[in-house]
């Protein structure tokens, strides 16, 4: 996917793709000096980690409140404040236990003036009542369940970015969890499983 189709598929203003470029950028330089994502993924940024993330607004397009847990490089959260900057109310909370991670994703905030928060901490650790709770390869779908607890508890939706043993995960999580949810085929790639979750409590 080019720049341009990613424009087409989201409607992003010239301005939008101007910061998202600016992402790719500064992501691009730090990933020379820690591990933030896969080196051999840069070159397919804008299917693999832009329009991976940003499906999720075509998702829950009222949602203006969101909470990434373990926001690491940025996707979704940094994705989706880009896009919903200028949004009546939008913000994401971009929330990681690494300190370096949250160092990183500070300045993408204050240079691109991002409507984000970041935090530095365990995510079932906040109180922070958000539309959408979303995270992408943060950990097992049980344990995942875990850190959205009290988001869920607050009145949130969960939309999780999964891999292609989702199927499998939500099987295990299930004999921990009862979980209302369905999984759906990524738009970005094939394999890949975007999981929504409108309940959960534990079993």
């Amino acid at each position: 996917m080019t720049a341009d189709e990613f424009q087409r598929l989201t409607r992003a203003s010239p301005e939008r793709m101007d910061e998202l470029q600016r992402f790719l950028d500064h992501l691009t330089e730090a990933n020379e000096v820690m591990n933030l994502v896969g080196p051999d993924t840069l070159p397919d940024f804008w299917n693999r980690h832009a329009w991976d993330s940003a499906q999720l607004l075509d998702i829950a397009p009222e949602a203006r409140t969101w909470a990434d847990l373990g926001a690491g490089a940025g996707f979704p959260g940094v994705i989706l404040a880009i896009l919903l900057k200028g949004a009546p109310d939008a913000h994401v909370w971009l929330i990681d236990s690494l300190g370096k991670r949250c160092r990183f994703l500070s300045y993408l905030v204050e240079d691109l003036a991002l409507p984000a928060t970041v935090i530095n901490g365990r995510a079932e650790a906040q109180a922070i009542k958000v539309d959408v709770v979303t995270a992408r390869a943060v950990a097992p779908l049980e344990k995942l369940l875990g850190y959205a607890q009290p988001y869920f508890q607050r009145g949130a939706q969960g939309l999780f970015l999964k891999g292609e043993k989702a199927e499998l995960e939500l099987q295990e999580a299930r004999k921990v969890w009862h979980v209302d949810a369905e999984l759906a085929v990524s738009r970005s790639d094939p394999r890949g499983r975007l999981l929504t979750v409108r309940s959960l409590r534990r079993g």
